[in-house]
């Protein structure tokens, strides 16, 4: 749990409901994912354009990578090589190599970049701008932007379905949500919701 006030990073013990440790990291703590190994969380400092590298197992961080501005959302793709971030200040997207924690590339965007999610086959990125209302699709194979698609007004999360067909993004000034289809780049549905929406998240159903 990232605590932008205090500049630290909350771990909670799920069998226990209790913090176990408290992690000093870099200036506003925003976003923080985990490689698909778990061995390490990677924390957006907004206030100082850093990503700080915890290590799981010491609760230590181990690397903080100088990135854009604002540094704002993260996502890895499903390997764990690369981390994907927002620079919600310069417009762009920061891309870090895990096994040596630099950036080897920097995609310009769409204005004021927020939330980003990776298909599950790792070919694309799909990244919210907020103040230009589209979602830009980044390839991962050459780190450009190859689809930029309309969406509802300041748009910021963004989940993409399992098998990698829809990408679901809300829209917080128009209350809606717009499906996308991963396959065209278009939208397929815009779907009311609540008012000013911010996170999205999509599950499976028990029966």
């Amino acid at each position: 749990m990232t605590n932008y006030r205090s500049n630290t990073v909350s771990v909670i013990d799920i069998a226990t409901n209790s913090v176990i440790a408290t992690v000093p990291v870099g200036n506003g703590p925003v976003g923080v994912a985990f490689t698909p190994d778990g061995t390490r969380a990677y924390v957006t400092n907004a206030n100082d354009g850093t990503v700080s590298v915890i290590d799981t197992a010491t609760n230590t961080v181990i690397a903080t990578i100088p990135v854009g501005g604002l540094p704002n959302g993260v996502a890895f793709t499903p390997d764990g090589t690369r981390a994907y971030v927002t620079n919600y200040g310069d417009n762009t997207v920061s891309v870090i190599d895990t096994t040596t924690n630099t950036v080897i590339a920097t995609i310009p965007v769409a204005f004021l970049p927020q939330g980003v999610a990776i298909t599950p086959d790792g070919t694309r990125a799909y990244v919210t701008n907020e103040q230009s209302a589209s979602v830009s699709v980044i390839d991962t194979a050459t780190n450009t932007v190859i689809a930029t698609i309309p969406v509802g007004k300041a748009p910021v999360g963004v989940a993409i379905t399992p098998d990698g067909a829809y990408a679901y993004v809300v829209n917080a000034q128009d209350n809606t949500a717009s499906v996308i289809d991963t396959a065209t780049n278009t939208v397929i549905a815009t779907i009311p919701v609540g008012e000013y929406p911010l996170g999205v998240a999509i599950g499976t159903v028990c029966q």
